[in-house]
């Protein structure tokens, strides 16, 4: 039992849970949309988003986490028939918007968005999270992503995908941006709302930030004054090594994508070893693999709901939303070998596939296949507390819940496997006050060992002109 998984008592510490969602129909699990049951096909209705929100938080779930996408799977220049056919994340509404309703209807569980760096300024960008993170009272987090699709890329312009390593360059670009306004820009102290003296913020202690880099030239300052967590809760979500390096540098909480407990440990040991090179420490982030769950209240009914749900399984749809592309843009076979595959796209799932297909050559589809089975959990809510607690044994410090239709997936979680949770002390019985930041690390803002804080005071003798911020980089 590591060090991240016991409090000081001994105690298992209790996992954290996210509920993994999308603002579409089609998510993870293609063809579940069509189940009698399934209420997403209603995703464009707000009301069916408050009401599960309201439901998780009833439950203590942690966070909401909603995943998005910029663009179509696959090759960018074919048909795309099976995404509409299928609802495969198209059609799909944008998650941040739909934070701000989400917001005023709850009160303590924690509200993730993801947004790819390169469909929105860092300015713009900055600026409305820290209008949701003020709004829902400190419960923000931005999943960071870079994207993996052709056509989302050719949707903000560009020719096609950046080249893999080049986009996490971009990104670390994209997050000091960010880093500089939310935590630079405004020194403590600085909103006054002094009526008597007519002094809504003192200046003295608001700055410009003067970015120049490769791709980004941002003056400032900041519009919004500090939120409640100034810069929103960090999730990345890329499992390469590339990203397993971003996430070391800036992540506080991580969504891996882990076939096993043991490929888990491998990825998470490795992340960790890396955020201490990075200067900060093993517990600075936590790590969420993605699971499902068909729950029975003995084996043989989970084991005939599992069959009721493959019978909704559209295999067209895994196939689809596991496309690889080669370099430029055309879709491998599904019988392709692995070890053939150069892609600039899902890196992440590439690598673990092969760590995970041992006994024989692993080909393309298997990364579909393995979607649709091995992040599933069948069992009785027993069993599948006894699984958690070897995913936590790994040292996995939470959970994605990924539904097979919302709410059902959702109710049932928190109504079977919750109880035995808590019974075991897996499961948060009640919400910590305070921010989100707060509820998960015991803090507010940026510990002082990430690279953000840095810039806490760091404009406050800086340039004030663009002449004198290009000078200092010239000096260096």
């Amino acid at each position: 039992m590591s060090q991240h998984e016991t409090s000081g008592t001994g105690r298992r510490k209790p996992l954290h849970f996210n509920a993994f969602v999308m603002n579409t129909s089609s998510h993870i699990h293609h063809g579940q949309w069509r189940r009698p049951d399934a209420r997403q096909t209603e995703f464009n209705d707000v009301n069916t988003w408050i009401d599960l929100a309201q439901k998780l938080e009833a439950a203590k779930f942690d966070a909401m986490f909603f995943a998005d996408v910029s663009g179509l799977y696959g090759d960018a220049d074919a048909d795309f028939d099976v995404y509409a056919h299928e609802g495969l994340q198209i059609p799909s509404n944008d998650p941040t918007v739909l934070l701000g309703a989400l917001a005023v209807k709850t009160k303590h569980i924690g509200l993730a968005t993801t947004s790819n760096v390169v469909q929105n300024h860092p300015f713009n960008f900055a600026r409305q999270l820290s209008t949701l993170d003020h709004i829902s009272g400190g419960r923000i987090a931005w999943n960071i992503v870079t994207g993996v699709q052709d056509n989302g890329a050719r949707n903000y312009g560009l020719d096609a995908l950046t080249d893999h390593t080049e986009r996490y360059r971009w990104a670390d670009e994209y997050v000091d941006v960010a880093f500089k306004l939310w935590e630079g820009s405004w020194d403590e102290g600085a909103l006054l709302k002094d009526k008597e003296n007519g002094r809504f913020s003192d200046p003295a202690k608001i700055h410009k930030i003067y970015h120049e880099g490769p791709r980004y030239r941002v003056e400032g300052p900041h519009l919004p004054s500090p939120s409640p967590q100034r810069t929103p809760l960090l999730f990345q979500a890329g499992s390469s090594a590339s990203g397993r390096a971003f996430a070391a540098r800036n992540a506080e909480a991580v969504f891996i994508i882990a076939p096993s407990p043991g490929v888990a440990r491998e990825l998470i040991a490795d992340t960790r070893r890396l955020a201490v090179e990075a200067g900060r420490r093993p517990e600075d982030i936590k790590f969420f693999p993605g699971l499902s769950f068909i729950i029975g209240d003995t084996e043989e009914e989970a084991q005939a709901k599992a069959r009721y749900y493959d019978e909704y399984v559209s295999v067209d749809g895994y196939l689809a939303h596991a496309a690889i592309v080669d370099k430029t843009g055309r879709v491998y076979p599904p019988e392709t070998p692995l070890s053939a595959v150069d892609t600039n796209t899902m890196k992440g799932f590439t690598e673990w596939v092969s760590r995970h297909i041992t006994d024989r050559e692993p080909v393309v589809a298997d990364i579909a296949h393995l979607q649709a089975r091995n992040s599933r959990v069948v069992g009785t809510p027993e069993q599948i507390a006894d699984k958690l607690e070897e995913w936590q044994g790994a040292g996995v410090d939470g959970i994605n819940v990924i539904n097979w239709v919302i709410p059902g997936s959702f109710e049932e979680f928190a109504d079977k496997v919750l109880p035995v949770l808590r019974e075991r002390g897996l499961a948060q019985t009640e919400y910590a006050e305070g921010t989100l930041r707060r509820k998960l690390f015991g803090y507010d803002h940026l510990n002082e060992r990430h690279p953000a804080a840095a810039y806490r005071g760091a404009f406050a003798t800086g340039p004030q002109s663009w002449a004198e911020a290009e000078a200092l980089r010239t000096a260096r």
